[in-house]
């Protein structure tokens, strides 16, 4: 299996919502992109919506090292023919998935990566239905695919270490943020975290607790500004574990340790002086580029 810095040839099955965006991120990284949607009308719109996403890279700075056009073919078989990465991004169906990787197995070399780009559906359920389920592996990426730069790998109960190690490098090569989820749960993680958010704010609205703008504001300048650039995790040390100790059991114990975070120089993480400083000042730095960013 080649590294993920030596493979040259992918092929995008699936130009909906996401595909576009991934084929002309793996271009721009300098790899030969075939894309392929069984939808002839999507087919056609696949031009412009990879130039749209070329032009967004452009404005990101991101390095263009692409040496010919994407080539959007009309059958399957032509798409993934001498690929060496074959991502799958067609609808949230299990069966229609596993169907799409069986056609693709047949017509591939052994060492081809197949990648599912699913939301949430658990690897090891694709698996089950395909002939090598060793290079079977998810890449969900987040949505627009050529922006948002977090990428999450998820490998199955039967996906090969090595093919997780090479996708890892085929992201970062992307100019992008892989995240490794140790357990292949449906959802993932950031699905989960997020739908978790929904509920609530679905419950707030529908209580007649807020109105709907007003949550948007809410969350977009409040939870959401804080997040853009200080984790969860980290959140709750900076914030004080002792301020969520009623949240669950596990703050609780480690409250009672007097590890409250930054405060005390210990919570869930470690902290120096040094350290606290630097994170405060990352902190007011980040927050100032994303209110500009916010208010543009």
């Amino acid at each position: 299996m080649l590294a993920g810095s030596g493979l040259r040839n992918a092929a995008v099955i699936g130009l909906g919502t996401m595909g576009p965006g991934i084929a002309a991120t793996l271009a721009r990284a300098g790899m030969t992109v075939s894309a392929f949607d069984a939808d002839p009308d999507k087919r056609v719109k696949a031009g412009p919506a990879f130039a749209a996403a070329a032009t967004v890279l452009s404005a990101l700075a991101v390095p263009d090292q692409s040496a010919v056009a994407i080539r959007v073919v009309e059958s399957l078989a032509v798409c993934v023919a001498g690929a060496e990465l074959v991502i799958e991004t067609v609808p949230e169906d299990l069966d229609l998935k596993i169907r799409v990787f069986r056609d693709i197995e047949a017509q591939v070399a052994d060492g081809c990566i197949l990648a599912s780009d699913t939301s949430g559906i658990p690897i090891t359920r694709i698996q089950a239905g395909t002939r090598s389920p060793n290079r079977v592996i998810g890449m969900h990426w987040s949505n627009p695919p050529h922006i948002i730069p977090m990428i999450e790998v998820i490998a199955g109960e039967k996906t090969d270490p090595e093919v997780a190690r090479v996708l890892v490098e085929v992201i970062r090569r992307c100019g992008h943020l892989p995240i490794t989820i140790a357990k292949d749960v449906p959802g993932f993680v950031e699905n989960r975290v997020l739908y978790a958010v929904m509920r609530e704010c679905l419950e707030l609205v529908e209580q007649g607790v807020i109105e709907p703008q007003d949550l948007d504001a809410c969350v977009s300048w409040g939870i959401g500004y804080k997040l853009a650039v200080v984790g969860p995790m980290a959140l709750l040390d900076m914030a004080g574990l002792d301020v969520y100790a009623a949240v669950a059991g596990y703050l609780k114990e480690r409250t009672s340790q007097h590890k409250l975070g930054v405060k005390t120089g210990s919570g869930i993480y470690e902290y120096t002086p040094e350290k606290i400083a630097e994170l405060q000042s990352q902190r007011a730095r980040k927050l100032v580029a994303v209110r500009k960013a916010l208010q543009a």
